[in-house]
């Protein structure tokens, strides 16, 4: 454990008052395994996950922006998450790893052109002495849709991704570890981004009126 981990930073930003509101009024427990806790549910359910809405501005990657808009992403939601366990005395800092992920639509199958995702995001928290994974991605209702087990986390296990759904399908294949990191490491994801995923930066106004949750909606419907 490092000082920056309960430092604000300009995409961590705990010191953001809707951030700092955000933790006084969800991290409640009697200690800070039982806060990152409630911080973790309050994060994972109250904020939809949606990988259209991925902006690599400053301003699109902030933990604050998350709040305003109501939506996130594998490593926004992981920001959210860090920055409001800062806010509230808790360490933190975010984790990443190259993934093969198993859920997706065929909007985004087309746009990524591979199915392994660079950069997925989640958030490590220091709790009774150690670093624990917590993924705050997908909401409830999502994985319900999906098929799949949501993720609890209890503040003393690791909470990362099963590699298979409820029905015994691939789910996730961790790749590669890429790290953990005191702040975002956005320059990075960019030039990563770019590489990869030159299709999904290419701004096109049918793609930005997309709606993720209508396409699982189409493509989970029982045949």
């Amino acid at each position: 454990m490092t000082p920056a981990t309960l430092q604000a930073t300009a995409l961590i930003d705990s010191d953001h008052p809707a951030v700092r509101a955000f933790a006084a009024q969800h991290a409640q427990g009697t200690d800070d395994t039982a806060r990152a806790v409630a911080l973790y549910y309050a994060v994972r359910d109250g904020f939809r996950y949606d990988p259209y809405r991925i902006e690599l501005s400053v301003r699109g990657m902030r933990a604050s922006t998350v709040l305003e808009i109501g939506v996130g992403w594998c490593v926004t939601k992981a920001a959210l998450l860090a920055a409001a366990a800062r806010a509230a005395g808790i360490p933190a800092r975010l984790g990443f790893a190259d993934v093969r992920n198993h859920l997706s639509t065929a909007r985004m199958r087309e746009r990524m052109k591979t199915d392994l995702f660079y950069w997925h995001g989640y958030t490590d928290l220091y709790l009774d002495g150690a670093w624990r994974k917590a993924t705050p991605a997908f909401n409830v209702e999502l994985c319900d849709r999906f098929g799949l087990l949501p993720l609890e986390f209890n503040g003393r296990d690791d909470s990362i991704y099963h590699p298979f759904d409820k029905s015994g399908n691939r789910h996730m294949e961790y790749v590669h570890q890429r790290g953990s990191f005191d702040d975002m490491p956005l320059d990075q994801i960019r030039a990563d981004f770019a590489v990869h995923y030159p299709y999904m930066l290419v701004d096109d106004p049918a793609e930005a009126a997309a709606d993720f949750l209508a396409d699982v909606a189409r493509e989970t419907q029982p045949r």
